[in-house]
């Protein structure tokens, strides 16, 4: 604790870029980012279905996003699922009725749960722990009741057939292909300002909030402040991956609203592992490729995911990342 108060004080680039010389975890990152990269940009040219890799995608960056404010903020939200949803609705809604063009309803949808998250935060943060928690997940119950009687999101049915659009008007992303990058662009893109974000400054002041609120504060941090700015971030990043996915799937249902999709992100993050920067990434492939070639199993689906986990939790008690982490002695 004391280097990151020490982080804190005034000498951060310094004391980053000691910590940086010593362990030298930049290298690992970019390392590990480009072979990230390779994968994604390699997978369906080696016979992947491109809808499943981008679903993966979707997921990936609504963890990461879910990662920031739970494994670098140590803020357990049960209502990120509002986010995704909200999002969804919304980047339905401006594509197909008033015919935006989908960087345009993915911007405002973004907006959108940037508000959002602005206003739930400065709710749920007035309080810490488990009651933190059931603030956030009250607040989602709100927002998945709104959903269901709200006549532009046509309840049960959802807003269906959203149109894909013309990427600034000039690329149908109808072509695959073309949705591909979209979708690639938008999660490198999300991913690389986690990163920024968890290296910035802040982060490192934001860290220093989780690990012992009571020293940050004595510094002269305003603790509330940092984490409800956390909460927006997390929030306009899961509204980024939302927004993508309903133009992606030409979709936006309840099913992204619900209560359970907040719990099967929690389940994602810490199966790949809660604070680290590619965990969440592996978590929402392992739960996103369970879900797809286990469907044929109907609801047993859950109940495996349910073992899987608790056998996760047993042996890699800091997630798939965080053991083989630890394992290499590398920071990922």
């Amino acid at each position: 604790m004391s280097s990151a108060a020490h982080t804190s004080t005034g000498s951060a680039p310094v004391s980053a870029s000691a910590v940086a010389s010593t362990h030298n975890p930049a290298r690992t990152h970019a390392l590990v980012f480009a072979i990230m990269v390779v994968i994604l940009v390699g997978a369906p040219l080696l016979g992947v279905y491109p809808v499943f890799m981008m679903k993966v995608m979707c997921f990936a960056l609504f963890a990461c996003a879910f990662n920031l404010l739970l494994g670098f903020g140590g803020l357990l939200s049960f209502g990120h699922a509002m986010f995704l949803g909200g999002a969804g609705y919304a980047a339905a809604h401006a594509a197909k009725v008033w015919g935006w063009t989908p960087e345009l309803a993915v911007a405002f949808a973004t907006l959108c749960t940037a508000v959002l998250g602005w206003v739930a935060g400065l709710l749920a943060i007035r309080r810490q722990g488990i009651y933190f928690s059931m603030i956030t997940l009250a607040l989602a119950q709100m927002v998945y009741f709104f959903a269901v009687q709200a006549p532009f999101t046509h309840g049960e049915d959802g807003i269906q057939a959203v149109p894909r659009g013309h990427l600034f008007g000039l690329i149908d992303l109808s072509n695959t292909w073309a949705m591909y990058c979209f979708v690639l662009a938008i999660f490198l893109g999300g991913f690389a300002l986690i990163y920024r974000i968890v290296h910035s400054p802040f982060g490192q002041v934001l860290q220093a909030i989780r690990e012992n609120e009571p020293r940050a504060i004595s510094l002269g941090y305003d603790a509330d402040k940092f984490k409800h700015r956390a909460f927006v971030l997390s929030a306009a990043l899961a509204g980024l991956a939302g927004g993508t996915k309903a133009i992606l799937f030409q979709l936006a249902s309840l099913t992204d609203v619900h209560w359970g999709m907040s719990g099967e992100v929690v389940l994602m993050t810490l199966l790949g592992g809660m604070g680290t920067i590619f965990g969440p990434v592996v978590g929402a492939a392992v739960i996103v490729t369970m879900q797809n070639y286990l469907a044929e199993l109907g609801s047993w689906v859950t109940v495996v995911q349910g073992v899987i986990f608790v056998v996760c939790v047993l042996v890699f008690r800091r997630g798939i990342v965080g053991e083989l982490g630890a394992l290499l002695k590398k920071s990922l």
